[in-house]
């Protein structure tokens, strides 16, 4: 019997890992994945960029780099951010391997076992993860279309016995929820959480995948009006907007969090990889980003009117869902007596499946919702997987 240690036993198999499992045999209609479609990737612009860049280079490519990224990226990376009005002058930016280590590195620099971890709820899945393996105390609030809800967010904080060392938020197209937090909400948030010395970690991996003009002004990322009494932690990612398996993520923190976080990663894994920091590089530099993520954008957007067309044909008028203006998913709710991950059941037997509410739930509870991914599937599996599963809630409801 061996003798694991205390984070590592709060670490268990998740029910929807198992179930997982089963979904990967042929002729599953997956809407699981939280990732983009393989067709979707620049392939062709990659494997030009490296074929024409120096031999010097590519050699460095092979070579470890320094801690805080690849230097030409940190440039490339900053004006990319200067340009959404991210105040890259006045923090400092370190390249991580994927934004979930910049949620990591955070959590091992603010949390002990057992000090106080605000989220919402539901919320990403990754994050909970991290959170447990530190033994923080997760405490959540309810998200509503337009955000956090604050008077809960509020009630919770003054009944607390210890202040939280920070909220966890995902204000721009949510993952799970699919919402982005409207103008007054942001500020709103700001404004009570002045003088409270709680940090605010705003995960912002979908910034760019907005579906219009107007939710791209709306998904202004809330570090642009950070105030001089709120500290936020800003998180962003290449996997979504150029490949997951860059494992490329970034963190953007003032100077005295940062001088931390340096040591940090450089304990966890020296550094990020410098191959694909070298392509990421040139991929920013050359302005080849801006058509790629236009081209995502449409994708995306098109995938998403499919989506709520088919849920407006075959879903049953008990099913409620969040239409989505940006990022990759559709968040549906049930009657409260309702299980999903019994219907997930049911719906991978017929052919389809989904991710159940309680997954992305900080206590692993509440289970009456679902996440629906359009991001990664083929286009025309949509309408005939999104049938599969209203089929199967009507078959459960049946044997309720």
């Amino acid at each position: 019997m061996y003798a694991f240690s205390k984070s590592v036993e709060q670490l268990r198999s998740s029910e929807i890992r198992d179930l997982m499992k089963l979904a990967t045999q042929p002729g599953i209609i997956s809407f699981a994945g939280g990732m983009p479609n393989n067709d979707l990737f620049p392939v062709k612009e990659i494997d030009e960029i490296f074929n024409n860049l120096p031999l010097d280079i590519k050699k460095t490519a092979f070579q470890y780099g320094p801690t805080p990224g690849y230097p030409p990226l940190l440039q490339s990376l900053k004006e990319f951010l200067r340009k959404k009005g991210l105040p890259v002058d006045d923090n400092k930016l370190l390249v991580t391997t994927g934004s979930l280590q910049a949620i990591n590195i955070l959590t091992k620099e603010f949390i002990d076992p057992g000090d106080i971890v605000l989220t919402e709820n539901p919320s990403f899945i990754g994050a909970i993860s991290v959170f447990k393996s530190y033994q923080a105390r997760m405490e959540s609030i309810p998200v509503n279309k337009d955000g956090i809800d604050i008077g809960i967010l509020k009630k919770k904080i003054q009944l607390l016995p210890k202040k939280p060392k920070f909220l966890y938020i995902t204000p721009n197209f949510h993952n799970p929820a699919g919402i982005t937090y409207s103008k007054t909400k942001r500020m709103e948030l700001l404004d009570y959480l002045a003088d409270k010395d709680i940090i605010l970690i705003e995960d912002d991996a979908y910034n760019d995948l907005y579906f219009d003009d107007a939710t791209k002004d709306m998904a202004t990322p809330m570090k642009c009006d950070e105030p001089d009494n709120v500290t936020i932690c800003y998180t962003g990612s290449f996997s979504k907007i150029l490949g997951p398996g860059f494992r490329l993520g970034w963190l953007l923190v003032n100077n005295e969090i940062y001088e931390k976080c340096e040591l940090i990663k450089q304990a966890m894994d020296a550094c990020s990889p410098n191959f694909t920091q070298v392509l990421a590089n040139e991929f920013l530099s050359q302005g080849k980003i801006y058509p790629y993520l236009d081209f995502l954008r449409q994708e995306y957007r098109q995938r998403k009117e499919m989506m709520d067309n088919a849920l407006k044909k075959y879903m049953p008028d008990y099913v409620k869902w969040n239409e989505p203006n940006g990022g990759f998913y559709f968040w549906c709710e049930l009657p409260a007596n309702f299980d999903t991950s019994e219907i997930m059941k049911i719906a991978i037997k017929n052919g389809a499946v989904f991710v159940s509410g309680k997954t992305f739930d900080p206590a692993g509870v509440k289970n009456n919702n679902f996440r629906l991914s359009f991001s990664n599937m083929d286009k025309n599996e949509i309408d005939k997987g999104v049938k599969i599963i209203s089929d199967s809630i009507e078959e459960y409801k049946r044997e309720l």
